[in-house]
């Protein structure tokens, strides 16, 4: 599946380039002619200007080149602001731009090699346009993120991407270094579709590798990524940054970049406001790891005061200010690592009952946190690593939301020693929400986005989903409760009631997000999230934010 995104286009068609005060031909003309040029001149001059279309502004108006202090949203410089003006992002009157519309993908963009928004590169080393790959391999599959950039401006303006992903992800390779290495050419084939030839040896790749590969062993991990680092340089030609292309990729860089991502597309870093402007939290929910970034609101106070030294605190330069953000990744705490540490307690409770079954079949094990009804069998990893057993889990009559946050409880670790107080969960220090983060904006991202928005009404507009966090218990509780739940409150919709069916585990997911916001990191229950998967087009998470700080750096081209 291929998404491109479209972005806002702050330009008009103009027919022909032509506007008003176009001179006439000089050729011989008769008396009667004249007379009616005359006379259309008079219905021009006197008709209300929005009612015609040879009224359209001429280029070098408005239209085609924003007043001071706009600046067109796709071509906005990273870091930049709306009131602040960049000299080569709005063309002098005497160059010529494009007239097409702002392109949203390779099908609509003109020419790939150029761009509408200037005619020369801010700076005369550097290409006019440029192309950037990340390629983000994750625990659940391998995804690609081609953007185009241009560089009217002094720092790289995003206009689009084309998105693609694949599965399994390269943790599923763990035998097979090439075969991981080989898994990602539907990727970068792509990429050789969507790059133009002539800027492919300048158009950088980087594989960041998250929670699936951090999960496997030291040595499966290093022979995965080598193959990939190799079978890059021996068989397509785009280059490698110098540092950090081919690698397991920090939590805390995850995080990092997946809040200049959301932050950058909603216009909340401004170059201008270096003291404070108000900006999301993001809370990023994978499948082996859950991140959370925020910029503790200051008040009066200083950010210092606010966060405790540590590996929490992360200093960010971006748009011209210096911010101090709280982040923490935790390992283990993604959607998928929940599910399996859920599983396991619930079957270890069940040992500590019942006697093992010999008949050979797989034993059922009745869990809360499957919805009533519904059976699934998992693969339960013993503690002693001696091969996995098969499990039939069986929601019964049992599964609810209050029975399975109890389990969930147990697998947060709310009450793990927590040296540097005040802490979240799993003994994580963490400032109060309350003091820190008392009135701002919070995005939720990945599995958040995938779970919740099929279950609550869509807002219209394309406005980003909102959802009070009680509201994530109620919905819950309702799915829970089984299909006699599901057919009252979705029996309307084939779509949701066929994917509760299929996923028996939807219970658990939603009641594992509530305990994560609620019990984890303490968001009462009156506090609404925002729900986001694109802006404007615009795929979310950490791989723009990551792609922005590999084009910013130095451009080095393949020979």
């Amino acid at each position: 599946m291929i998404s491109t995104s479209p972005r806002s286009s702050t330009y008009e068609r103009l027919e022909g380039g032509m506007g008003p005060g176009r001179a006439s031909r000089k050729v011989a003309w008769k008396k009667i002619a004249a007379g009616c040029a005359v006379l259309i001149g008079l219905v021009w001059f006197f008709s209300p200007r929005s009612a015609l279309l040879t009224d359209l502004p001429t280029p070098g108006l408005e239209d085609i080149y924003p007043p001071q202090g706009m600046i067109p949203p796709a071509a906005k410089p990273i870091g930049s602001s709306d009131d602040e003006v960049q000299p080569s992002t709005i063309p002098s009157p005497s160059s010529s731009p494009s007239q097409n519309p702002v392109p949203t993908s390779p099908e609509t963009d003109p020419d790939a090699l150029k761009t509408v928004h200037c005619t020369t590169p801010h700076s005369p080393s550097s290409p006019i346009v440029q192309y950037a790959l990340m390629i983000d391999a994750g625990s659940t599959g391998s995804r690609i993120h081609i953007y185009k950039f241009n560089n009217c401006g002094p720092s790289p303006s995003f206009e689009y991407e084309v998105f693609k992903m694949t599965q399994p992800g390269l943790s599923e390779y763990a035998k097979s270094p090439q075969g991981a290495a080989k898994s990602l050419d539907v990727l970068l084939d792509e990429a050789m579709r969507v790059v133009p030839e002539s800027l492919r040896r300048c158009t950088p790749v980087a594989v960041k590798a998250t929670a699936g590969l951090r999960l496997l062993g030291q040595q499966e991990s290093a022979d995965i990524l080598l193959a990939v680092e190799k079978h890059l340089i021996d068989d397509y030609p785009f280059p490698l940054p110098e540092r950090d292309s081919v690698v397991i990729m920090d939590g805390k860089d995850e995080g990092v970049y997946a809040w200049i991502t959301v932050n950058y597309l909603l216009d909340t870093i401004r170059a201008d406001s270096p003291e404070y402007s108000a900006t999301y939290a993001v809370l990023d929910l994978g499948g082996g790891s859950t991140q959370i970034v925020f910029e503790p609101e200051r008040g009066d106070e200083k950010a210092d005061s606010v966060l405790k030294d540590g590996e929490h605190k992360y200093e960010l330069e971006f748009g011209g200010a210096t911010r101090l953000l709280y982040q923490h990744s935790y390992l283990g705490y993604g959607l998928n690592s929940a599910r399996k540490s859920v599983h396991r307690l619930v079957d270890f409770l069940s040992s500590l009952r019942t006697s093992p079954d010999d008949d050979g079949q797989s034993p059922r094990v009745s869990n809360p946190c499957l919805a009533q009804g519904t059976t699934k069998e998992v693969k339960i990893a013993p503690s002693n690593g001696e091969g996995n057993r098969t499990v039939l889990m069986a929601g019964e009559d049992i599964g609810s939301f209050e029975a399975c946050n109890r389990i969930l409880e147990l697998v947060m670790a709310k009450d793990a020693i927590c040296q540097v107080k005040p802490c979240s969960f799993n003994g994580v220090y963490q400032p109060s929400l309350l003091d820190a983060f008392p009135t701002g904006k919070i995005l939720l991202l990945s599995y958040f986005y995938d779970r919740l928005t099929p279950l609550i009404p869509q807002p219209p507009n394309g406005q980003q989903p909102q959802v009070g966090i009680s509201t994530i218990s109620t919905i819950a509780r309702q799915v829970c409760a089984g299909r006699s739940s599901w057919v009252q409150h979705w029996g309307a919709d084939p779509g949701v009631m066929e994917e509760l069916e299929d996923r028996p585990e939807w219970c658990l997911d939603l009641t594992f997000m509530h305990a994560l916001l609620g019990l984890g990191y303490e968001f009462s229950d009156s506090r609404n999230v925002e729900l986001g998967k694109r802006i404007e087009g615009t795929e979310l998470g950490w791989c723009l934010g990551a792609a922005i700080a590999m084009v910013g750096g130095e451009l080095r081209c393949r020979l």
